[in-house]
């Protein structure tokens, strides 16, 4: 069973996804709530797939993803920015800062499960 880190501080929009995942897929999801959780939860539960919100509280989700891949434990593992922030200059961002793909929010259902099903097989 492969394990997600969902970074994500607005509990509407947790809660769905995970339920959405835990339906779908054979997968375990844990939540933060902000980056600095996001950080420490990934070094204690080392997740095979990260979802990473960008407006995170504490620190935001591209510094998060900065320091996530200064761990060789976290080199490799697929960081995926989902934000509300749709410019091309956030996006670039995002990859800049270490996530290797961008959904952009609001979430539909069809598409953001074919966007990450790639990752979950």
């Amino acid at each position: 069973m492969k394990r997600i880190l969902l970074a994500e501080d607005e509990v509407v929009l947790s809660e769905p996804i995970s339920d959405l995942l835990t339906a779908l897929f054979p997968v375990e999801v844990l939540v933060a709530q902000d980056g600095a959780e996001a950080i420490k939860m990934a070094q204690e539960y080392l997740p095979d797939l990260i979802l990473m919100d960008l407006n995170l509280p504490r620190i935001d989700g591209w510094e998060a993803t900065r320091s996530l891949r200064q761990y060789a434990a976290f080199e490799n593992t697929p960081i995926l920015a989902i934000s509300a922030h749709a410019m091309a200059e956030e996006r670039q961002r995002a990859l800049q800062a270490g996530c290797n793909a961008f959904y952009s929010k609001p979430i539909d259902i069809d598409e953001f499960i074919e966007f990450i099903r790639p990752y979950l097989t």
